[in-house]
């Protein structure tokens, strides 16, 4: 019952999205030959490249079967036209199989957008185009009362597995002990729409994750959910979040000048206000963003 469950609930999303995608029409980019020169050679020579992904994390990446739509996906082709080059991707279980699949060069790139810490600008190199921030989807009227951290505690909470609102979450649960209060029954799952489903079967109380992809999970759950926590820090602090090379690659350069391109004419904009991402726009690209502002 719990697979068809998931089944379903992926078939409404997929059905909502393709609905969404329906209103405007991204315009197709031309080759920039200066920014195709700059690739890596055994890329130029293969003529792909190949983004991974965990799952589906609308409205940046809804995957079905072995298709991928979505903001990401967008602009990951609109990419792959203004290098000259087809970026398929390949799905895998988990952000920590995403980055050890592009450490280990089976894949050039995560589109993500994946959130960039320093600590993880150690392993890998983040080219960042979106800011993001972390809330919590509840069931329509907040039943547990859960607005902040503070108030998870003794709560059944889902995340994102090898995410950052997993480490949020399970420093939060030890506060919670040394607080005197009950810990948070921390439960991890591998992608977006099972945490959600996990929430609107009433197996966990609150899933803490990114905005906008709750934004959009809270739209097409015909009022069942509600988004708590919002306008707070929760743990973080500016929390910008992008596409994820091998550390050292130029192919970041690359993906950031290209990234800035589409941002000047005008795409970048187009991709983010078809799927209600404007309040997660950012002005420039960078990368390590995170990394330099903690400096």
């Amino acid at each position: 019952m719990y697979k068809k469950s998931i089944l379903a609930a992926a078939f409404v999303v997929l059905a909502a999205q393709t609905a969404f995608a329906e209103e405007a029409k991204i315009p197709e980019q031309s080759v920039n030959e200066a920014l195709r020169a700059r690739l890596p050679e055994e890329i130029v020579k293969a003529g792909r490249m190949v983004a991974v992904n965990s799952g589906s994390f609308p409205p940046y990446e809804i995957v079905t079967g072995t298709e991928v739509t979505g903001a990401s996906a967008e602009m990951t082709d609109a990419l792959g036209q203004l290098l000259g080059i087809k970026i398929e991707h390949a799905t895998v279980a988990g952000l920590p199989a995403v980055l050890s699949g592009i450490n280990s060069g089976r894949y050039q790139l995560a589109s993500g957008p994946i959130g960039d810490f320093a600590s993880r600008e150690e392993a890998n190199d983040f080219v960042d185009w979106v800011k993001e921030y972390v809330v919590f989807a509840v069931q329509k009227g907040n039943p547990e009362g859960i607005v902040s951290l503070d108030t998870a505690c003794g709560k059944r909470i889902a995340v994102m597995a090898g995410g950052s609102a997993e480490k949020v979450i399970k420093a939060q649960a030890e506060k919670c002990v040394a607080d005197g209060k009950t810990a948070i029954e921390v439960q991890s799952f591998t992608d977006q729409p099972t945490s959600i489903l996990a929430v609107r079967s009433k197996r966990s109380d609150a899933f803490f994750s990114s905005q906008a992809p709750l934004t959009y999970f809270v739209q097409q759950a015909n009022g069942q959910l509600e988004l708590t926590g919002t306008g707070q820090k929760n743990g973080f602090d500016d929390l910008f979040q992008g596409a994820v090379v091998q550390k050292g690659s130029p192919l970041g350069e690359v993906l950031r000048d290209g990234i800035k391109e589409l941002m000047d004419n005008g795409t970048y904009a187009a991709v983010m206000k078809k799927w209600g991402l404007e309040n997660n726009m950012i002005d420039a690209p960078g990368i390590n963003l995170a990394g330099k502002a903690a400096k």
